[in-house]
């Protein structure tokens, strides 16, 4: 990974007036570094994922987590306020179960391919250029119909607590501490006071 010292002056005002004599002084207590952080995605490892039938596969490259994203971490300066992904769903497969997300977005790019794309009102086709955006309970889901690979870029802000409905199959997905560290659950719905009272 390449880094660059990018020079972020606080107050520019004060930096202008270099005949102070806590310039220096200043200077050295002020100035925040930053690293600019740089991969190129071809030099990304793609990583292979597969559901237990075959019915569902894809395969990522991590790009935010490539660039430092800590995806466990409470800290979004390590967090980031969203990841960027690039995945690739080979023909004849989906990426994923029908699901929507409590408070997740992504936005979509396609970068090359065919793909169907399933929403709450239906099936949209999509080519490379095409753009989408799912919000939050609004269930999605990517299929590559076609015989060639189907590769898009998702931008996802993968809130804290997140979790994800499966309408298909009734199912919940439950983080209890991050996505790594998560429970699928499935069962009738009940009263809110139930159990508790």
């Amino acid at each position: 990974m390449n880094q660059a010292l990018i020079w972020k002056p606080r107050n520019q005002e004060f930096l202008e007036n270099r005949n102070n004599e806590f310039f220096h002084g200043f200077l050295a207590s002020r100035l925040k570094f930053s690293r600019m952080r740089k991969v190129n995605v071809n030099e990304i490892k793609e990583e292979p994922w597969q559901s237990p039938g075959g019915k569902y596969a894809a395969h990522f490259k991590g790009i935010s987590i490539a660039l430092g994203r800590d995806p466990d971490s409470l800290d979004l300066a390590k967090r980031h306020p969203f990841d960027l992904e690039w995945t690739r769903v080979p023909p004849g497969k989906h990426n994923f179960p029908f699901h929507a997300h409590s408070a997740a977005w992504e936005l979509y790019l396609v970068v090359s391919g065919k793909g169907s794309v399933r929403a709450k009102d239906g099936n949209t086709e999509v080519v490379a250029g095409d753009a989408f955006i799912f919000g939050p309970d609004e269930p999605h889901q990517i299929t590559n119909p076609g015989t060639e690979d189907l590769i898009y870029y998702v931008v996802a802000d993968n809130p804290i607590g997140e979790s994800a409905y499966y309408p298909d199959s009734g199912k919940w997905k439950v983080n209890k501490t991050s996505a790594g560290d998560r429970v699928v659950i499935k069962s009738h719905e009940m009263n809110y006071f139930d159990g508790e009272e």
